[in-house]
Formats: C-alpha cells, sequence, structure tokens
C-alpha cells in the first residue's frame, strides 16, 4: 500500500478544514482529488507531504507513519504545489542543480528529468522567461529529481492555456506508468484524462470514492464540441442518436447520445458536410458530473 490515511482531521483555530478523512491508494495508482475551491484539497496534501501537521488521525507513506518518519517519507515523495515557487532569475539547469544539492541526488538525473519533461529546446533560458506552461514542467522536473514513488500534484494545470493544458497532462500521464499520483483539481476534465479513481471532497469530508470506470453508462455518452460558429440546435440531430443538446457557451455544445458507440468520429463527419471548423471535441463522463454536482451543491 502505497498511501493510507486514517480518520485525519484538521482544524484552524474554530473552523474544522478536515474531518475524518480516510483513503488508499495502492502502488501505481492516479487518483483524483475532485473538489469545489475550499473543499480542502490542498490541505489535506500539505498534510500528506508532511508541510503541516494534522490535529488527529494518522497517515502513512509505504508502511511509515507522518508522525514517526516525516523525513524519510518527504525522501519518497515528489510534491508541486498549487503555487510553483521557482526562483525566476535562475537558469533551468542552476534551479534544478540547486534542487539536486538539496536532495543529494546524482547530477545525472538532472539531465534525465530535463529529457522526462521535455525542457531541452528551453534549457538555455532563465525561468523568469518561460511561459506558465513550461513553469510548471520544471517544477516537476524539480519534484522528480529525487526519483520519488508517490507525487503529489496539487492543481498541476490552473492558469495554463488549452495547448499547455494539453502539453502538462500528457507529460504527467507518461510519469505515471510507474509513479503513484495523487492529482488535486476542482476541474473534472482533468481527472477523465488522467486519474484512474476520483475521491470527491467537500466541505472537509470525502463524499465519494469510485473508480472512473464505475461510473461509466454504456447506454449513453456525452461529447462536447466546440465549433467556429453557431449552429442550430435542430442541425445537430442530424447526427443521429442524439437524446439533448446544450449551447454552453458561446460556440461550444454538449451533445448526450443514446449510444454506447464512440460518436466522434459522426461529430467530425457532421463538421466537415456542413463547412464546419471544429475547435474542441472530446467526450465527457456525464456520470461523473452529475454526481459531483449533486455532492457539492448548496444546500
Amino acid at each position: 500500500m502505497s498511501i493510507e490515511v486514517k480518520s485525519i482531521s484538521k482544524s484552524y483555530k474554530n473552523q474544522l478544514v478536515l474531518n475524518d478523512i480516510n483513503f488508499k491508494m495502492s502502488k501505481g495508482e492516479v487518483v483524483g482529488l475532485l473538489g469545489p475551491n475550499g473543499a480542502g484539497k490542498s490541505t489535506l496534501m500539505k498534510i500528506l507531504t508532511g508541510f503541516i501537521s494534522q490535529n488527529s488521525g494518522e497517515a502513512s507513506i509505504n508502511g511509515l507513519k507522518l508522525t514517526e518518519a516525516k523525513t524519510d517519507i518527504q525522501k519518497q515523495i515528489g510534491y508541486l504545489p498549487e503555487h510553483n515557487p521557482i526562483y525566476l532569475e535562475m537558469y533551468i539547469k542552476e534551479y534544478l542543480n540547486f534542487h539536486a544539492k538539496i536532495f543529494k541526488s546524482p547530477k545525472e538525473r538532472i539531465d534525465t528529468v530535463i529529457k522526462q519533461t521535455k525542457l531541452t529546446k528551453e534549457i538555455d533560458k532563465r525561468i523568469y522567461q518561460l511561459s506558465k506552461g513550461y513553469r510548471q514542467r520544471v517544477g516537476l522536473a524539480a519534484a522528480l529529481l529525487h526519483d520519488p514513488d508517490i507525487l503529489i500534484l496539487d492543481e498541476p494545470t490552473t492558469g495554463l492555456d488549452p495547448n499547455q493544458l494539453i502539453e502538462i497532462r500528457e507529460l504527467i500521464k507518461s510519469i505515471s506508468k510507474n509513479k503513484t499520483i495523487l492529482l488535486s483539481t476542482h476541474i473534472m476534465q482533468e481527472v477523465e484524462a488522467i486519474c484512474d479513481r476520483v475521491i470527491i471532497i467537500n466541505k472537509g469530508k470525502i463524499v465519494s470514492d469510485k473508480k472512473l470506470e464505475d461510473l461509466n453508462d454504456p447506454s449513453q455518452q456525452v461529447i462536447e464540441v466546440e465549433f467556429n460558429y453557431r449552429i442550430e440546435e435542430v442541425a445537430l440531430k442530424e447526427i443521429g442518436k442524439v437524446i439533448d443538446i446544450k449551447n454552453t457557451t458561446g460556440f461550444k455544445y454538449e451533445i448526450i447520445f443514446n449510444t454506447s458507440v464512440d460518436k466522434r468520429s459522426d461529430v467530425f463527419d457532421f463538421a466537415h458536410d456542413k463547412g464546419l471548423k471544429i475547435i474542441e471535441l472530446h467526450k465527457k463522463n456525464k456520470n461523473l458530473e452529475s454526481l459531483f454536482i449533486d455532492l457539492t451543491k448548496e444546500s
């Protein structure tokens, strides 16, 4: 068992931030910690990395208790906090060398993580010259330097543009092949794209813990598509098997199909026949979205 959390609670003065949190993660799992802002996700991650202490309960990493072996546990964890704390005036390699000395990592690990995070073409730049996407890559490279078994990533895609977001998603997926990853986000698409399992937390409590495959409804699918201009909903029904359409924003539509057959190719063919350009096209997990809304909406 890579991570085991038993009855962790945390309060700040009179405010209960985490309330009796319990879950386990096995080696190689990628788990999404999903919840609205202020749900307690970052607090939980800070506890697991030893940055702050819980008021009660216990967390174990690879069999070591956090209250007894914090330093040994931190050697096994790579952590990328929500606000990536990097020294902007440093060159990329200079910054990674600084981190390598802290962790006493061999110097050859620097070149390894540079290649792994695809920073090679930017290597001669200072960090302030990088886009936010590449700054996140630097943060991930630093978290990987000591080759940890476990990665804890707090909102790693916040503030990225669509291209940067896809790049970081693919990077995390490539890293996940031999790491256990706990990924915090409030964006459901991130969980769908990267994770095997989702834990939903709301107001400091775990309200759901399920594998993504258990949330799938084989009889329906939801496709989100954005065109380059508006199209009438009656025209979209020509695609076939359409049971509902929502114009969510601008030229973006959410189409619900009554079939288990992947309809993305049909949507693409429809756009081609109508002379439309597709800006974005992906499948959504209708049940994950419904579950999230039901469990986190204000009463």
